[in-house]
């Protein structure tokens, strides 16, 4: 029984194909208790029959049928569902005929008679292999779904509309003003267009507008000449004439004082300005990005942004939603950090599906920069070979319970299945955690049967490598 409780337990579909009562009796009593659905038929043309209605995730099949041979059976059933996985049983005289039929597709075989334990353990690892196959392949399907550009991930619709929008600006010298909250990716939106502009040999320049003090941010923007102002010894280049033929991404536009925003709506106009304490017009050319969190249109109206420079910095607006309104994206944006962890540690670790529950699930106020962190720091901690719940901050964990019930906009059915299922999971995810992973130990805490215990384990995918300490 140890052997059978160190692997997760998956429910599935399983077709035994036997002539012998007593045999696929045995098989339907061993697996049933483990929550998976049998069927059973006494001959080759039966199970076939059930495989044409009905879909199959594992068969079970004797190499000696009475109307014909197993092997022929195993091809047969492979055109009609060719993922279906298969495990051939047979007596000690054709073990020769198994491997032969594990050469023509058959995940593993078993020899007459076999224990109680082979046969979950065999069965179990077919399973696990299975559930691996379908994993690998929703991956696939997440990254070939992803778009990226100049290190833009872009895997919902939404990210996507903001790429394309990017390389149609990228190439012109139009201002544009990139909108969104912190987090969703602003600065590596600018970066984005800069790369693919004809300025991209040029320098980027970024400019904070809300980390400096006014006077600093002006002799910052617009340089100085020595003697300007006490402290400055010599000359110095601002940050103007550094980007000449580049790009200035003015982060946090919002947070521009009054007085310097006229200053540089009078450098967008004549495309000139002075150092501070310099009476020399110095020409520049480059191109403004700005970008802010702020409603820019809402200040013009109380005071305290002015319209026209709003108007100029607007030629190009480009909105970057927050990650909460696409959850599509979340997903694979945690696997794309994942593999630059990854590669960046030398860790091998994945996500685990109930971690990556909790990550689907949460509201993600920081956006993008926030998950970015959520899954450094979770790589980092990680002692197995994927993330757990127990890897993500206690926060987050927090912020998620009670999260399944959206009443307002749905059915009481669907509700209270959610609220079911919400509850289910953080009831198993505490048990296993509380345990170490020790079913049998979790289940009789919970009062339930340890089979009863796996199968909302397998609804879940709850495994117990998860959860040991």
């Amino acid at each position: 029984m140890a052997a059978a409780e160190s692997v997760a337990i998956d429910t599935a579909r399983v077709l035994v194909v036997d002539d012998e009562p007593e045999m696929c009796e045995t098989c339907r009593k061993i697996l049933a208790r483990q929550g998976h659905e049998i069927w059973v038929a006494e001959n080759g043309e039966a199970g076939l029959q059930r495989l044409r209605e009905t879909s199959i995730d594992l068969a079970i099949i004797d190499l000696r049928l009475p109307d014909m041979d197993g092997l022929e059976v195993l091809r047969q059933a492979k055109k009609i569902n060719s993922d279906m996985l298969a495990i051939m049983i047979t007596a000690h005289g054709t073990v020769d005929t198994a491997i032969e039929a594990v050469r023509e597709g058959a995940f593993d075989y078993l020899l007459k008679p076999f224990s109680m334990a082979e046969l979950e353990v065999t069965t179990q690892r077919s399973l696990n292999h299975r559930r691996l196959v379908q994993e690998n392949r929703e991956l696939q399907g997440q990254l070939s779904s992803i778009k990226t550009f100049s290190g833009i991930v872009a895997s919902s619709p939404q990210m996507q509309k903001v790429l394309d929008t990017i390389r149609k600006v990228a190439t012109g010298d139009a201002n544009i003003l990139l909108r969104g909250e912190s987090g969703t990716g602003k600065e590596l939106a600018a970066h984005a267009i800069h790369e693919a502009s004809r300025r991209s040999r040029r320098a980027f320049v970024p400019i904070d507008c809300a980390a400096m003090p006014e006077n600093l941010l002006e002799s910052e923007m617009f340089g100085y000449e020595k003697g300007a102002f006490t402290g400055a010894v010599s000359s110095k280049r601002g940050l103007l004439e550094t980007a000449a033929d580049g790009t200035v991404f003015m982060d946090e536009i919002g947070e521009l004082p009054l007085t310097m925003q006229s200053k540089l709506l009078r450098v967008l106009q004549d495309h000139q300005f002075r150092r501070l304490g310099g009476t020399e017009l110095l020409k520049t050319d480059f191109r403004l990005i700005a970008a802010t969190n702020r409603n820019l249109q809402e200040m013009v109206k109380e005071g305290t942004f002015r319209e026209d420079l709003y108007y100029r910095l607007n030629v190009v607006t480009i909105e970057l939603p927050p990650l909460r309104e696409r959850d599509s994206a979340i997903a694979p944006l945690a696997q794309h950090f994942l593999r630059q962890f990854v590669e960046k540690t030398g860790k091998e670790v994945k996500i685990s599906n109930a971690a990556m529950m909790i990550i689907e699930k949460y509201h993600w106020p920081g956006n993008v920069r926030e998950l970015m962190n959520v899954i450094e720091r979770a790589v980092s901690l990680t002692e197995f070979n994927q993330i757990t719940p127990l890897d993500l901050p206690p926060s987050m964990l927090e912020s998620v319970k009670g999260e399944d019930v959206h009443t307002t906009e749905d059915s009481f059915q669907n509700a209270k299945r959610r609220a079911i299922e919400g509850f289910e999971t953080q009831y198993l995810s505490q048990l296993l955690s509380e345990t170490s992973g020790n079913v049998s130990e979790a289940a009789r805490r919970s009062g339930m049967k340890r089979s009863a215990f796996q199968r909302l384990m397998a609804k879940y995918r709850l495994q117990t490598l998860e959860f040991r300490k």
